[in-house]
């Protein structure tokens, strides 16, 4: 299973993610490094930690107020492979991502407008297209760029997806980001019920070495972690590895 420390942008710097309150965000505090400089950090996930991967939500992106694409590129210099949540939600902005930097191109069901916009992002992109969905939940239900994709379940979007070509998922519920709760994994268990092929990622909650031993029995293919990378609570990303 892997883990991959996630960094949350905004106004340049890395904010602490606390259940998708976005504008009470405030930059990260870090036992890893002394600022909250995104480079820094992912320098410190890649040497402190052996991170080959990192997630990043582009929040400026996200909420249409800028972008980070000069740090985007910094980070995939670094030799990090960056999953980037930018708010794709057409082919255009999935080959503007993959230009920026990003080896994996997260597609969010927050921005995603029109499902069938998958598809064409995976002919943009090229087979095997670096897309990722991200089904993203607040306390379980889903949230949509349009009435059309919140009115869907998590399944329904996980179908259009794999006949698009796509087959990894990140089941992300806002509501436990940063929350120290815990993940809730209704909506992944439902993923891998109905797309038993997927590789299913969670995404918010997870507290520490336990939880990631219990994703891992359950064979999820990853978690997403941020808040206890920061304050030291998980301090390897080898699941079973406690230092």
């Amino acid at each position: 299973m892997r883990v991959i420390p996630v960094l949350d942008l905004k106004g340049g710097v890395a904010v602490h993610a606390v259940r998708g309150q976005r504008q009470a965000y405030a930059p990260v505090q870090s036992v890893l490094a002394p600022s909250a400089d995104p480079v820094v950090l992912a320098r410190a996930f890649a040497d402190r930690l052996g991170a080959r991967a990192c997630y990043v939500a582009d929040l400026d992106a996200i909420t249409g107020t800028g972008d980070h694409i000069p740090v985007i590129g910094e980070l995939a210099r670094l030799g990090l492979e960056v999953w980037l949540d930018s708010g794709t939600a057409t082919a255009a902005d999935a080959e503007r991502a993959h230009r920026a930097g990003a080896a994996r191109v997260i597609v969010g069901t927050e921005t995603l407008r029109d499902p069938g916009e998958l598809g064409a992002m995976a002919r943009a992109l090229g087979a095997p297209a670096p897309l990722v969905v991200s089904v993203d939940l607040r306390g379980g239900r889903l949230l949509g760029g349009s009435p059309d994709v919140s009115a869907l379940a998590p399944g329904a979007i996980a179908s259009i997806a794999v006949d698009a070509g796509i087959e990894t998922f990140i089941a992300l519920d806002l509501a436990q980001v940063g929350s120290g709760e815990g993940p809730r994994l209704e909506a992944a268990r439902a993923l891998r019920r109905g797309s038993p092929r997927a590789q299913v990622l969670i995404g918010g909650g997870v507290r520490d070495h336990a939880d990631l031993a219990a994703l891992a029995a359950e064979g999820f293919a990853g978690a997403l972690i941020a808040t206890a990378l920061h304050r030291g609570v998980i301090t390897s990303l080898q699941v079973g590895e406690h230092v």
